[in-house]
């Protein structure tokens, strides 16, 4: 399987620099996975395709203010740590920029010396373990010194971090969005619960993975990322039991998608647990437990697009992405939607 199999044409133009005033009036590409057909709506007409009995899943992770600029004790150089995974103790895996100057041993000052980072070890992909020394709450501290870790692609300032948020973000700990979530409003979720629609909370906090490209020629050699999440009980109840009495299972974005098809067993059954998750889904994956999915347009030869081509197949997908570029679309993170149904 080539990388260059999930590659398309994608005019810079298209790439959503920022987020439309109104959530849920982001455009959405219907995909018919067995009429091969096609629909072009609205994001608030997702009502029309759910029904009593469904279970939607969401992501309820809450995007930290990840990214830090500081500069390195002694020579003052720009340093930039983005943070991905907490360990212990204060140590976070992190991507430093430029990584050549930050040695072990190295010392980043945030803040004027509010926040301290010393650079303690690496991973053999290169990332750097920082430990970091402050007074107070590190919470606090992030919120004040950090950024929101908008992707390469955005070259906007967002004015109103909030809006790199889902409405239903709980539980801190990604370093991006679950963007598919973005087009949710609360009206819109409550009107959906109100026809009988079952929603459940699953939490993945997004890190690395959404960042690293696929440098693999053969897709199959890629090697995923860790990322950590939670199937309460409830979430695992309420998926189970839309299952058994015949709704789909409708998945809000790829980390809800890969949360349960994690946490689910051969059966089809999901199962409460918190666990760490690398799992790669690209054409040839039999899904065990979803049947729908929203999501948005993803990028060129990404994990991602892989994803989707494994539900709909890759041709369906590609034939999909080109009408979206036809049609202008937006794409990527403040971009546009696409429910990928089964009927």
């Amino acid at each position: 399987m080539e990388l260059s199999e999930f590659n398309y044409e994608l005019p810079e133009e298209l790439i959503a620099q920022d987020p439309l005033e109104d959530r849920a009036a982001s455009r959405l590409m219907v995909v018919h996975r067995e009429s091969h057909t096609l629909e072009h709506r609205h994001f608030r007409d997702i009502r029309s395709y759910l029904r009593a009995g469904d279970c939607l899943v969401i992501n309820d992770t809450k995007v930290i203010p990840a990214r830090l600029i500081g500069e390195k004790k002694g020579t003052g150089a720009k340093i930039e740590v983005l943070l991905l995974t907490r360990k212990e103790n204060n140590v976070w895996e992190t991507l430093v920029k430029p990584g050549k100057k930050c040695r072990i041993g190295t010392v980043i000052r945030f803040g004027e010396g509010l926040l301290e980072g010393t650079v303690i070890g690496q991973t053999e992909e290169g990332n750097r373990f920082v430990q970091f020394h402050f007074e107070g709450i590190f919470e606090e501290i992030l919120d004040r010194l950090g950024q929101m870790p908008l992707p390469p692609y955005i070259k906007h300032q967002l004015k109103d971090k909030n809006r790199y948020q889902t409405v239903y973000a709980e539980h801190e700990g990604s370093a991006a969005a679950p963007t598919a979530g973005l087009h949710f409003t609360k009206e819109l979720l409550r009107d959906i619960e109100e026809m009988g629609v079952r929603i459940a909370h699953v939490t993945l906090h997004v890190g690395l993975g959404t960042f690293r490209p696929v440098k693999e020629h053969d897709v199959l050699k890629h090697h995923m990322h860790s990322e950590f999440y939670i199937v309460t009980q409830e979430a695992a109840d309420t998926v189970n039991a839309a299952k058994a009495a015949g709704g789909r299972i409708v998945c809000v974005g790829t980390t809800s998608c890969r949360t349960l098809e994690s946490a689910a067993d051969e059966q089809g059954v999901l199962h409460a647990k918190s666990d760490w998750t690398s799992i790669f889904i690209y054409p040839g994956y039999r899904f065990k437990i979803l049947d729908c999915l929203i999501t948005n347009f993803h990028l060129p030869e990404s994990t991602l697009i892989m994803l989707v081509s494994a539900l709909a197949g890759r041709e369906q997908i590609l034939s999909a992405y080109a009408e979206a570029v036809r049609r202008r679309y937006r794409f990527f993170s403040f971009g546009d939607a696409m429910l990928i149904s089964n009927d």
